[in-house]
């Protein structure tokens, strides 16, 4: 047992350690989130020259000291001959000003989430999206949290992000380690379909839980932290870092 534990705890150490030193490279660009760029990183695809429908979910890591742990996740979404995107996203600062947290935009679907680069972790398009983009949207304004928000376990945009995922499966979600809150159910839910919709997952309020499916793999959550091997693109899964791949 105490074995286990030291495993576990340098484990851990190692990831923050490895994750401040990331943040604050990343600080160093951006003293202020006034001023940190939410420019477009060019990896959307152009509504002038793509007609079809395109949904995409992205990530990046958040602002400031939450960028050292976690990401911020939204949804992009392009019906057919559309000429923008529409995103959906939850943001933390409307809920506690007392607003929807739940935000439906038309900003750049891949602009930097203050100064962090995004990354593409789902994409889907062509012949029968425009359906699917109908039920993210319904999904989206399902969400049972618009009014409430904590950074951790949760609920937060990763949550609401893994909301919509298991209510359109075909999005086939695999929301990184990093994105803490993905674990937390809705309405004090126990248990669920993974966000990927291939598998199932138990969890106690994001705090504690277990989750295997064919896209996540097997992931434990302890402490709102995932530790988890993906078997099907072979790569080990730890808070902070992210993915680490094996090949």
């Amino acid at each position: 047992m105490k074995r286990n534990l030291w495993i576990f705890s340098t484990v851990l150490i190692l990831c923050l350690m490895i994750a401040f030193t990331i943040s604050g490279a990343r600080r160093t660009l951006a003293d202020s989130w006034h001023t940190a760029s939410r420019a477009s990183v060019g990896i959307a695809p152009d509504p002038a020259q793509t007609k079809e429908a395109v949904v995409q979910v992205y990530v990046a890591r958040a602002w400031g000291w939450r960028g050292t742990l976690g990401v911020h996740s939204w949804i992009a979404v392009k019906p057919t001959n559309a000429p923008a995107f529409r995103v959906y996203e939850v943001i933390g600062w409307r809920a506690r000003r007392g607003m929807s947290a739940l935000a439906i935009s038309d900003r750049a679907a891949d602009a930097r989430w203050f100064g962090s680069a995004p990354k593409i972790i789902a994409d889907l398009r062509g012949e029968g999206v425009d359906d699917v983009i109908a039920r993210v949207d319904m999904a989206a304004r399902s969400y049972p949290h618009t009014h409430q928000y904590r950074v951790w376990p949760g609920p937060n945009s990763n949550t609401f992000t893994a909301h919509v995922a298991r209510e359109v499966p075909e999005l086939k979600v695999d929301l990184p380690p990093t994105a803490i809150g993905k674990d937390y159910i809705p309405n004090g839910g126990l248990v669920a379909r993974s966000p990927s919709g291939t598998g199932f997952q138990l969890s106690l309020f994001g705090l504690l839980g277990i989750l295997v499916g064919v896209e996540e793999g097997l992931e434990l959550n302890i402490l709102g932290l995932t530790f988890g091997l993906d078997a099907k693109n072979p790569a080990l899964k730890l808070p902070a870092v992210g993915r680490v791949g094996f090949d």
